[in-house]
């Protein structure tokens, strides 16, 4: 008996898979695959999107390293005991970034048992100018230039239109047990974060 060659391959990718022989074609219908569930938000009014969602609510929050600005390496656990705010954005050469460093910067020195990090992809070298120049001393800038596991977990990595790879611009709030207690995932990215709701949260853990 001759042996049947047999091959296999999709159609589209993900519509249904074709098993052929020389003589005869036999389709069966896939399995229903998940999709991923990713953020949409706006640029100047067009849609963009990142890697994922932020972290839930009540859900313990990723565990990160990143880079300071002398280079050497912060984690978590490095702020254990302490309220810590994640402010999340693109650039701190942009100007809506910049603002929202310098509002929590006021904040976090108002706010006590508390630790804000202003996370974005510049550079160390960037992240020490500006503080030094601007007189921040009460936020910790760290870079991801490192860790780009950080905006997968954390699910704010753009993955379409100009910034993919950049990160968008969130706010997330974890409590001194390392769970997540507050997000916000800023809709528009020219726009600054709801400061007043993350306050409020904030002040719920710290009075």
């Amino acid at each position: 008996m001759q042996e049947t060659l047999w091959t296999s391959e999709y159609i589209n990718s993900d519509e249904i898979l074709l098993i052929k022989d020389r003589s005869r074609f036999i389709l069966f219908e896939p399995k229903p695959t998940r999709k991923a569930i990713v953020a949409q938000i706006t640029l100047q009014g067009s849609t963009v999107q990142t890697i994922g969602n932020l972290p839930a609510v009540g859900k313990a929050a990723p565990s990160f390293k990143l880079v300071k600005t002398d280079f050497s390496e912060a984690s978590q656990q490095d702020f254990s005991g302490k309220n810590i705010i994640l402010n999340i954005f693109l650039s701190l050469d942009t100007s809506v970034c910049a603002a929202s460093t310098r509002r929590f910067n006021k904040e976090a020195a108002e706010s006590p048992d508390t630790v804000v990090l202003c996370i974005s992809a510049d550079l160390p070298f960037a992240h020490k100018r500006f503080c030094e120049a601007e007189g921040l001393n009460d936020v910790i800038p760290l870079s991801v230039f490192r860790a780009p596991e950080f905006g997968r977990d954390y699910g704010v990595t753009f993955t379409s239109g100009p910034l993919i790879g950049l990160l968008s611009r969130a706010v997330v709030i974890i409590d001194k047990s390392g769970q997540v207690v507050y997000t916000e995932q800023v809709p528009e990215i020219t726009h600054e974060p709801d400061y007043d709701a993350a306050l409020l949260v904030l002040s719920q853990l710290t009075g």
